[in-house]
This record gives structure tokens, C-alpha cells and sequence, in this order.
């Protein structure tokens, strides 16, 4: 499993549910993605109950994290490739 940190995260929402998380996205960010639990974002991957969204804001990806013993956040990164990446799953 990749390191979350190495992304330089921003924190929208800490100590949340999943399905805060998954409202958050929904109701906030205009473009946004269904993945399955373990779907990878560079080295990342995202656990949770579905549906697990993944939204597209400019050049950056907001998606829910967990972090075992600390619980789930709302994050916000660079997109880089992964926004093509999940734009193409839906074709």
C-alpha cells in the first residue's frame, strides 16, 4: 500500500463516516466517479462501504481516505494522470 503523505494531502473532512464522506463528495464536487473498495489511486488504495465516489475539481482528485486507527478523511490531491485514468472507466 502507497504512503498517502507522499501526495501532500489537503484535509477537507477528518474524523468522518463513510458515509459522510461519500455526501460530501456528492453534494460538493460537480464531476465525480463510483469505485469499487480497494480501487487504486497512485499507489493508494480506497477502502470503505459502497458506494465509494471519487471526485474531479480542476487538476485534483477528492476521494475518502482510511487511515487504520486514525479513522476517514476527505482528501484532496493532485490529479496528474489518475483523473484521465478515471475518466476512461466509464467509457
Amino acid at each position: 500500500m502507497g504512503c498517502l503523505e507522499a501526495l501532500k494531502p489537503e484535509v477537507i473532512l477528518s474524523q468522518t463516516t463513510f458515509k459522510e464522506a461519500r455526501e460530501y463528495i456528492r453534494k460538493n464536487v460537480r464531476e465525480y466517479h463510483e469505485v469499487e473498495p480497494g480501487y487504486r489511486i497512485f499507489d493508494v488504495h480506497i477502502i470503505g462501504v459502497p458506494p465509494l465516489y471519487v471526485g474531479v475539481e480542476g487538476e485534483h482528485l477528492i476521494f475518502p481516505y482510511t487511515k487504520p486507527c486514525h479513522g476517514t478523511f476527505v482528501v484532496k490531491v493532485a490529479g496528474g494522470e489518475e483523473i484521465a485514468r478515471l475518466r476512461a472507466r466509464r467509457k
